[in-house]
Parts: structure tokens; sequence; C-alpha cells
């Protein structure tokens, strides 16, 4: 990426994994990292390793190269739109400016790296960290751009927006 100085990093969940061997437990970590440019692009790794820094450190390196972009209207997103991935499903609803992100967790942490700042959001189904954060990737990534739909219909925005 040609932007790495300016990427803001955010811890989601730090998991301690115990493995029972001859002489006790050994532990490792796996560490959900989502990274953004809080300007419309955001991308999330998963790291594991046998300590906590290592762990962090493949997270963000492939949170990196797992970048996408999200279109965006104005600090919201264009629609309403509904991300699932396995049991977990995240209900993305665009909010009026000063709204703020209303978010669990995990989806608040997405929304802040991404630069998404009103934002209503429910999760359903699933409680697993991973996999609501993979569902808000499915749902970000099933987001329209208006420009994009006004010209493959071959209309100007404002003759859609009305």
């Amino acid at each position: 990426m040609e932007h790495d100085r300016e990427l803001t990093e955010k811890l989601i969940k730090l998991n301690r994994v115990a493995k029972v061997v001859k002489g006790g437990r050994r532990f490792s970590f796996s560490a959900l990292i989502v990274v953004g440019d809080k300007n419309g692009t955001v991308g999330y790794g998963y790291g594991k390793a046998n300590d906590v820094a290592e762990a962090i450190r493949k997270g963000v390196e492939r949170a990196k190269g797992n970048m996408v972009k999200v279109p965006m209207k104005k600090a919201s997103i264009p629609h309403l739109i509904q991300g699932e991935f396995k049991s977990a499903k995240v209900l993305l609803k665009p909010a009026a400016p000063g709204a703020g992100i209303i978010a669990g967790g995990p989806v608040r942490a997405v929304m802040e790296v991404a630069g998404i700042n009103d934002i209503l959001s429910k999760s359903l189904g699933s409680q697993n960290a991973v996999n609501i954060v993979k569902a808000v990737f499915v749902g970000l990534e099933g987001l329209m751009d208006a420009r994009q739909i006004a010209r493959g219909r071959g209309k100007a925005i404002k003759e859609m927006w009305g």
C-alpha cells in the first residue's frame, strides 16, 4: 500500500489458546485486527503466533493485504445492507449526520477505522467476533456506489436521486 503511514490499527480480539503437551500447557495467541485509513478503505487480518506481539504483527500484515474500498455517502453508507457469513448476520443501515456509530464491539471497530461516522447496525445470530467481522466485510463488499450504478444505467446521479 502506498499510504502505510496514516493507517489506523485496532485490535478486536486477542485469544490465548492452550495446547496440553507432556511438560504442561503450551500457550499460543491469535489476534483479530482491523486496519483502515479513516477514509473509506479498510481490511481485516487474523494472526496466530506463540507471542502476542508477533500475532498482532501478522494480523496487521494480513489486514493490509485484504484492504477493500467502501463506497460512502457523506459519513455514512449509501444504502441498507445485510452481510452474512456462516451463522453471523450483520445489518448495516445508513444513519442521519450526527447519529454516530450505533454498533456493537467488532462492527464498531471496523466502522471507526473505515471512517464511517454515522451508521446503525444490528448483529444477529452468531456472537463469534471473527465471523461477525467477516459478515461486515461481506456486507461492505455488497454496497453499491451511486456513481457506478448511474454510469451503468446511462443516467446522471441527479436523475437517480431526484
